[in-house]
């Protein structure tokens, strides 16, 4: 079995380590790979869920994810209870079992077969990933749905904000929360990109590479799955050939707004 462990712990924090010994204590034939999101970065974590659980992979899967900032209650906290544990099935057989968060569940909702809470205690230990949560992850990955309680009403949770940064790969690439689908541009035209503060030229390209070395693209990018009705799904970037459009956008972080009009 794959376990895709999605967290905000941190890169190389010895938390991931920690969380994968729990895990594994329930299922040690299991194969984990971790993916560290920015803390707090529900937006990353959802369309980090969505990237890796929509699209093909081992046919036995879990995701683990824990981006719990605790905002559900600005009052102060008894037991260290947090957001609650919740059950995804996607339409492909993969299982999705963390905190309610935020956008956490916003770009699978829509998708789910199965969406319920969890019935496990809400508090009891600052780190819930690691002391409270692993025994009913492993459980439900091993077909025991007993612990399964209420279903989630999928309108109730937020719809997937149409205009952030979403995330930014290791080349500087944004990926951004703008539905390719949803772009009326004629190929090569020139347009006016707003990240944050800062503000650029680019030119809307239906391909990042058909753009000369040093031109800003606002092009589909290469993240996306298909819909419930098998139609593709594929999220807009920001690619600066032969550099960063990050640092070209001032480093901006993760669920800036991103706006665009025609230059």
């Amino acid at each position: 079995m794959l376990i895709s462990l999605i967290a905000d712990y941190g890169t190389g924090d010895p938390a991931f380590s920690e969380v994968t010994q729990r895990l594994l204590a329930g299922i040690p034939e299991a194969q984990i790979h971790w993916l560290s999101v920015p803390p707090f970065s529900t937006l990353a974590t959802g369309f980090w869920i969505a990237q890796l659980g929509l699209n093909p992979g081992p046919r036995q899967r879990l995701i683990y994810h824990n981006c719990a900032p605790r905002k559900d209650d600005p009052e102060a906290r008894r037991d260290n209870e947090g957001e609650g544990l919740t059950y995804a099935l996607l339409p492909n057989g993969v299982k999705v079992v963390g905190v309610n968060a935020g956008y956490t569940l916003s770009f699978i909702k829509d998708h789910a077969k199965v969406l319920k809470t969890v019935n496990v205690s809400r508090g009891g230990s600052q780190f819930r990933s690691r002391d409270v949560f692993p025994p009913a992850a492993a459980a439900i990955a091993l077909d025991d749905l007993s612990l399964l309680g209420e279903a989630l009403d999928p309108s109730a949770l937020p719809h997937v904000p149409g205009d952030r940064v979403a995330w930014v790969d290791g080349y500087g690439n944004i990926k951004t929360t703008i539905p390719a689908h949803k772009i009326d541009l004629a190929p090569e035209s020139k347009i006016i990109v707003r990240v944050g503060d800062v503000v650029s030229d680019a030119i809307y390209s239906d391909g990042s590479f058909k753009v000369s070395e040093g031109t800003l693209a606002f092009a589909p990018g290469s993240s996306g799955w298909n819909d419930v009705n098998g139609h593709a799904i594929r999220w807009m970037e920001l690619f600066l050939r032969g550099g960063s459009a990050w640092e070209r956008f001032g480093k901006p972080r993760l669920n800036q707004q991103v706006t665009f009009s025609k230059g």
